[in-house]
């Protein structure tokens, strides 16, 4: 039998992450290990506040599997069973699932993503970078100092009072660069959403891309009534999670932006980014703030992806596992 095991991992972060709901100056991550048969592997969990996923009650959860029979599960059908037993938060369900397929992968002599039935990812693919919410005047010297001309998309981080600023701060600096703006549920209303939009419009040097999840998850009937009119491609976050009716979806947006951490698990990421396809829409492989761990799993199955928001641990101070490197905004599998 293979031994589990789970450690925390404090993570200082570069500068401040400020989203239109919180704002951290470092997070706290968990791996989970697994070790057995002369293999050893490793998945990543990031919580997500958003959910209510803490990294006490990761850990928490852990105990408690390991308490009801983790020690025996070495296949997928065993962790599957494991977890209809005793459900966990979908960034733990991942870590755990991502661990052992690495594992089970490495025993059966194969890159993950073979194993996993998926095309093979690039030998290098391009990520955006995201910027935070931050004073408008602070906008170019990040940029410089960070070298975000560097990546082909930049995402920027609003919300509803400072978006347009921080919009036209980056625009001048950067003129037509591709951007992502990402709302993070900031706006009350549709209306709200096409009135910023047609003041970015306006804004000289703009060249707005795509527009992800501007309005709360709840706020469908907004969503219907908003896609036909956006000017910009609607991206969806916070509505898609390990479960989404498509037919819905596509009613809503054009793309979705599909997170392992959210989805639990590869093999429900997958079907996600395929349904996405499937219906029309533009499937994105995104992440939260994570190591390179966890970024490292999501490369494995970004063949899938047209768009790619990868930057998580290059918002990691010191990111201690070195297991993808980045340059000219391009992301690279360590051996």
């Amino acid at each position: 039998m293979p031994t589990w095991t789970l450690t925390a991992h404090e993570l200082p972060l570069r500068f401040v992450w400020k989203i239109s709901r919180n704002a951290s100056a470092a997070k706290t991550n968990l791996l989970v290990h697994i070790e057995g048969h002369g293999h050893r592997a490793r998945g990543e969990a990031a919580p997500n506040v958003r959910y209510e996923e803490t990294p006490e009650l990761l850990s928490e959860q852990f105990a408690a599997l390991l308490a009801h029979g983790l020690a025996s599960v070495d296949t997928l059908a065993d962790l599957d069973a494991l977890l209809t037993a005793r459900p966990v938060a979908h960034a733990l369900s991942f870590a755990l699932e991502s661990a052992l397929v690495q594992w089970l992968a490495a025993r059966a002599g194969q890159p993950v993503w073979q194993w996993l039935g998926v095309p093979a990812p690039a030998p290098a693919v391009p990520t955006a970078f995201s910027l935070p919410i931050m004073e408008a005047g602070e906008v170019a010297g990040f940029l410089r100092e960070l070298d975000m001309a560097r990546f082909e998309l930049i995402k920027i981080k609003v919300n509803q009072a400072e978006g347009l600023e921080l919009l036209r701060e980056v625009a001048r600096a950067l003129p037509c660069h591709a951007l992502l703006v990402d709302g993070n549920e900031a706006w009350p209303d549709a209306d709200a959403v096409l009135l910023f939009l047609e003041q970015a419009a306006a804004l000289p040097g703009l060249n707005l891309r795509f527009l992800e999840q501007p309005l709360p998850a709840a706020f469908a009937d907004h969503y219907r009534y908003l896609k036909p009119r956006s000017t910009v491609p609607l991206l969806a976050d916070e509505s898609v999670t390990d479960t989404a009716d498509f037919s819905e979806i596509a009613q809503q947006f054009h793309g979705v932006n599909v997170k392992l951490m959210k989805a639990g698990g590869y093999r429900r990421g997958i079907e996600l980014l395929r349904q996405t396809r499937a219906y029309g829409l533009i499937p994105m492989l995104g992440c939260m703030v994570e190591t390179s761990v966890g970024i490292a799993a999501a490369l494995q199955i970004s063949a899938l992806a047209d768009v790619h928001d990868l930057d998580g641990f290059l918002i990691v101070k010191d990111e201690p596992f070195g297991a993808v490197t980045e340059s000219g905004g391009l992301l690279r599998l360590n051996s």
